[in-house]
């Protein structure tokens, strides 16, 4: 089986993350891993079957409840390049414009992005059609070291941590986080150019991105502009854990707001474990802070961990984020800022499991502790529930083609 990563030769294919950035090692795959050729193929993807209810009890007046389907596919291929070089190909695809609307699914507290030129509020957007499709030339210098070239249109920039997709942590929940926009949200960039290098357990990489977030026609491919920049450092200090920080200048990343410009800094941890072949734990903690030309800087704090143990899983994400009036849809409240909290615990077992998928049941539920100036929007204590039929890759499996036939396991 071949475990070198598809950008970074000489390391392991665990490390791979979302556009260049780092998981860590001892990272499980769901995946599906098969060989044609010169060419090694990876596919990934999850598809939640689900219905949700935001503020099951009533208790303010945002709630809204949903039958739904969040789902990403993504395909990986890669092959040597000469002696010391290696190509890859990605693309990732969703079909959330279809199971979820133009207004996305409903999610308390969530803002970012537009639907019909009005701001989304107390919604989760849907991704785009193509959410990446992107190239990469790499290089090794020696062993374990090397440096490597990306492409995007769409990819993802050198900014924030391995996006929440892909986050081992994050693998069972079916939501966004709510400080997706401060912290991960460049994932889908329509236009980008990295450049990075690596020795062992350290990565620099530099972005020259286009800084608006994707337009409304989930369809197409939005025209690339290259008028935003960002920096990333990485380290992976043990096989179970995986640190950046980055910063980044983005330009006039809504449509609605176009003469606002953001900068982005984040910072996160992200670990895994496996404490015996029946049980993996997974937790990270991410911060990312927005600071606009117009106005105050806000923070995004994240806790999320996962704990599987023979079938079962049980997970929970903890979140604090400073978020605008504008942002909750408060109109003459625009500009203040006020403390949005969730608490999400979960719990899912598998019911199927095969060579090359799993299928499981799950459900979760969220509880906000609203502030005083917010309740009467909100309720004091909204809380949301929401039960699901997760189909995902099952743990990696290995298939090798040749010619259109199995060629053996």
């Amino acid at each position: 089986m071949d475990m070198q990563s598809a950008l970074f030769p000489g390391l392991p294919m665990q490390r791979d993350g979302s556009g260049t950035s780092w998981l860590p090692d001892s990272t499980p795959m769901h995946a599906i891993h098969f060989r044609s050729g010169s060419w090694s193929y990876m596919l990934h993807g999850n598809l939640f079957l689900r219905y949700t209810n935001q503020d099951a009890g009533n208790d303010g007046t945002r709630g809204n409840e949903k039958f739904d389907a969040p789902n990403w596919l993504m395909v990986m291929a890669k092959r040597d390049f000469g002696d010391r070089g290696q190509i890859m190909l990605r693309g990732m695809s969703s079909l959330d414009l279809v199971t979820e609307g133009g207004m996305g699914y409903p999610l308390l507290f969530q803002s970012g992005e537009t639907w019909k030129g009005k701001s989304l509020v107390d919604r989760q957007h849907p991704h785009d059609l193509f959410g990446e499709l992107s190239v990469a030339y790499s290089r090794s210098i020696g062993e374990d070291s090397g440096g490597f070239l990306y492409f995007g249109l769409p990819g993802e920039p050198a900014l924030g941590p391995p996006v929440y997709l892909h986050r081992p942590s994050s693998q069972n929940n079916p939501d966004a986080p709510l400080g997706h926009h401060w912290q991960d949200s460049s994932h889908v960039t329509f236009g980008v150019m990295t450049a990075g290098i690596y020795y062992k357990q350290f990565k620099l990489d530099a972005s020259l991105f286009n800084g608006r977030e994707p337009d409304e026609d989930r369809y197409n491919i939005d025209r690339p502009r290259f008028n935003s920049a960002s920096i990333r450092l990485s380290m992976n200090p043990s096989p179970d854990l995986a640190l950046q920080v980055s910063y980044g200048y983005i330009k006039s990343p809504e449509s609605h707001e176009p003469d606002v410009n953001v900068q982005r800094t984040t910072a996160s941890a992200v670990w895994s474990h496996q404490l015996d072949a029946e049980r993996n734990l997974a937790a990270s903690l991410v911060w990312g802070m927005n600071k606009p030309n117009t106005g105050k800087a806000q923070n995004a704090f994240l806790f999320e961990a996962d704990y599987g143990v023979g079938k079962m899983s049980y997970f929970t994400r903890l979140e604090h984020v400073s978020k605008t009036g504008e942002e909750l849809g408060l109109g003459a409240e625009a500009h203040q800022l006020f403390s949005v909290k969730a608490i999400s615990l979960g719990i899912s077992r598998d019911i199927y499991y095969g060579k090359n998928v799993s299928v499981s049941l799950g459900a979760m539920g969220t509880i906000y502790p609203v502030e005083k100036e917010l309740r009467s929007v909100y309720g004091a204590m909204p809380f949301s529930v929401e039960a699901f039929l997760k189909i995902s890759p099952a743990r990696l499996q290995m298939m090798h083609h040749a010619m259109g036939h199995d060629m053996g396991h």
